[in-house]
């Protein structure tokens, strides 16, 4: 969807509300830690510290990364919950294939403490297709949940039963309008399973919920979250349903969180919350900003409450239904993702529907073609990531997680199978540069030539490109005398030398001071910039300038090329 410069307001702006308007969102804090115990004290500070409800992952839960909690017994739930006002709290409640019998563990729990199950605002997080589509295996047919699902809606109070989540397709790399038609899609797919088992029409609406991914594209993601809206609405009123909000629970993308650079997880984790409240999201779950790294600790799990609290009490963005109705920005990209996401899923639905794909295997080359070509672009910077690979700080100290044990989900013999989509992090190339790097933290010396303009700019974005991959720059106010630059360089003890300055000073003096460098023991002699043409190419090559760095360049691949002549194997 082209993003032009300027758009013209729309006074009478539609404007898209769900079931909260006037009211403000839902904090939802992910709740994945092991020992029942501790879970019951992190879900106590969880609680306290302004969180509305909980989102308990189990070991056997579809979004376990890896961690999951470990209750299992019913000593275990009492533990889980003591001093927990269950009934006061919403609970989301993802255990895979088990998580009717989690559910009904919980609703246990909760009677021996005098509180009635009906009373208990649960959603099952149950999502055969997208757990298909994630985990490539599942105990029982998609077919077969789906009748588990309606045979249990006595049991549903004012919860789900059954999740469209676009977590699985976002991870794995789909763009919008790939997640919004995969989300539409299963949730149709749903609807007409419990149709089928006998469900009134809209009572099976209600009973289907959505959770989809807020990331840093502030006004897309505003946008994302109403088209959805609309589209549900179009979906139900093809289907003469009326009058049935989609119930829509927001996240914040895995696949941006980075394993390096980690407070800058901080920046993008607080504009998708924004988002994600100003897009109508009835609940939203903020990642911890070291999630990418291990299991979060306190400290991380408050900065992420934290984050949502200042937008809802200090900033608050709830007293606005639809702050964004009229935009001329956002109300465009509504449109275009509703519009070309609908005709999306009619050729889903025309080809059988996204079930049908997953089997095949279909959906997920799709994914994973989108995928491709966006980790392209992020080798070549042409989509950068802060933190990442821009303005990476190679001196960070490391993050604090929690130590504690991977999840250990249930084995069985599979009903079904498919191919496996995995999640793909977008700085995962440069993560393992910096973790290759990091066992001999190779260097390169920057040969600044002339005056601070002259070679500044160049500089500052090749110390960029190099400590991108791990790689430290030794930086210097510039050489006017060849002779002073080659002695810094000598003095320097490294091998790999880059030079940083004008057009201009290049074509006087490149060709010298590259010999110059390749005589004082310069192994690699690297050029920030590119050759006007092939014979200076040629010219400067002869003279001893191995490489040549410049926009628009494979940074990864070029990265992973000067570590292994460093010797480092990334």
């Amino acid at each position: 969807i082209p993003l032009e410069p300027l758009y013209r307001g729309d006074r009478n702006g539609r404007v898209t509300v769900g079931g909260h308007a006037g009211q403000p969102w839902t904090v939802i804090q992910r709740v994945e830690v092991p020992d029942p115990a501790e879970a019951n004290r992190i879900i106590l500070a969880d609680l306290e510290g302004g969180a509305g409800g909980l989102e308990l992952v189990f070991a056997d839960g579809t979004g376990a990364r890896p961690h999951g909690l470990g209750a299992r017994s019913e000593g275990d739930f009492d533990r889980l919950f003591e001093g927990v006002l269950l009934d006061l709290i919403r609970l989301r409640v993802d255990a895979g294939a088990g998580t009717a019998e989690t559910v009904a563990a919980i609703e246990a729990a909760a009677e021996r403490r005098g509180i009635a199950p009906a009373a208990l605002p649960i959603d099952r997080l149950v999502d055969p297709i997208g757990r298909l589509a994630a985990c490539g295996r599942l105990s029982e047919t998609v077919e077969a949940t789906i009748r588990a699902a309606a045979a249990d809606v006595s049991k549903a109070g004012n919860g789900t039963l059954l999740e469209a989540d676009g977590r699985i397709a976002h991870a794995a790399g789909a763009n919008d309008l790939q997640e919004l038609a995969d989300l539409l899609s299963t949730a149709v797919a749903y609807w007409r399973g419990l149709v089928e088992a006998g469900l009134e029409a809209d009572r099976a609406a209600r009973l289907i919920g959505f959770t989809i991914v807020a990331d840093q594209d502030q006004f897309r993601t505003i946008a994302k979250l109403r088209a959805l809206r609309r589209l549900w609405a179009n979906a139900l009123e093809a289907a003469g349903v009326g009058g049935v909000p989609a119930r829509i629970h927001a996240e914040t993308a895995w696949r941006m969180m980075s394993r390096i650079g980690s407070q800058t997880n901080l920046l993008r984790t607080t504009i998708a919350a924004f988002a994600a409240g100003l897009g109508g999201a009835d609940s939203v779950a903020v990642l911890p900003f070291t999630a990418a790294v291990g299991l979060p600790d306190d400290f991380a799990r408050r900065l992420a409450r934290n984050t949502q609290t200042i937008l809802l009490e200090e900033s608050n963005l709830w007293r606005v239904a639809d702050p964004a109705a009229g935009s001329g920005l956002v109300e465009t990209e509504t449109n275009e993702l509703a519009e070309r996401a609908w005709i999306l899923f009619q050729q889903i639905e025309a080809e059988g529907g996204i079930l049908a794909l997953i089997r095949k295997g279909q959906w997920q080359e799709r994914v994973a073609a989108v995928a491709t070509e966006r980790e392209k672009a992020i080798a070549r910077r042409k989509l950068p990531l802060t933190g990442v690979s821009e303005f990476p700080d190679i001196s960070e100290r490391p993050v604090a997680v929690l130590d504690r044990p991977a999840a250990e989900p249930a084995e069985f013999d599979p009903a079904e199978t498919a191919v496996a989509m995995p999640a793909r992090r977008l700085g995962a190339a440069f993560e393992q540069l910096r973790s290759a790097a990091a066992t001999a933290a190779p260097t390169v010396f920057l040969a600044n030539i002339g005056r601070i303009p002259d070679f500044n700019a160049r500089a500052t974005w090749a110390k960029n490109l190099f400590e991108a991959g791990g790689i430290a720059a030794l930086g210097n106010d510039g050489f006017a005398d060849e002779a002073a630059l080659v002695e810094a360089f000598r003095a320097s003890g490294t091998g790999l030398a880059c030079l940083c300055s004008s057009d201009a000073l290049y074509a006087e003096a490149a060709e010298r001071i590259a010999g110059a460098l390749k005589a004082a023991g310069a192994t690699l002699v690297i050029l920030a910039g590119k050759p006007a043409d092939g014979e200076t190419e040629m010219r400067w090559r002869t003279a001893g300038i191995d490489l040549f760095v410049h926009v628009g360049i494979d940074v990864a691949a070029t990265l992973k090329g000067l570590l292994a002549r460093a010797g480092v194997a990334a």
